[in-house]
C-alpha cells in the first residue's frame, strides 16, 4: 500500500509543464550531454523554470543511475543518474520522475539536470 500523499497542482501550488520553443542545452566541463529543441518546460510555484530532455535527446552513455532516490508529492517518486567527469563524479546531478502522478504525466521518462552543477542554457 502507498502511504505516501499525493497532491495535485492548483492555485497553491501551481505547476505547468509547456513544450519548450527554444533549443535548450546541458553541458558539463565542456561536454554537450543533452542538446534538444523538443524539451519540456516545468513552472512550479516560485521555482525557476526546469528543462526536462527527452531521453532520446541526451547522451545516456554519459550518465550512470544510482540508487539514490526522491519522492515529490506532486510529481511522485524521482530516481537519479550521476555524471562521470575527467575531474570526477557528479553525483545525483540529474533527475528523472519514470512513472510521475497523473497530474504530470508529460514528463514522464524525461531528464532534468541540476543547474548548479550543469549548465543548463536556453536559447
Amino acid at each position: 500500500m502507498n502511504d505516501k500523499p499525493i497532491k495535485v497542482p492548483g492555485p497553491d501550488h501551481p505547476i505547468t509543464v509547456t513544450p519548450s520553443a527554444e533549443r535548450v542545452t546541458a553541458t558539463v566541463a565542456g561536454r554537450t550531454i543533452a542538446d534538444s529543441t523538443a524539451t519540456l518546460a516545468l513552472s512550479e510555484a516560485s521555482y525557476p523554470v526546469v528543462y526536462y530532455f527527452p531521453r532520446a535527446d541526451v547522451d545516456m552513455s554519459a550518465l550512470e543511475r544510482t540508487d539514490h532516490e526522491t519522492y515529490c508529492p506532486y510529481k511522485g517518486d524521482a530516481s537519479y543518474f550521476s555524471i562521470r567527469t575527467a575531474d570526477g563524479l557528479l553525483e545525483n546531478a540529474v533527475w528523472t520522475y519514470e512513472q510521475p502522478h497523473d497530474a504530470l504525466s508529460e514528463i514522464a521518462e524525461y531528464l532534468a539536470f541540476y543547474a548548479d552543477r550543469v549548465d543548463v542554457t536556453a536559447g
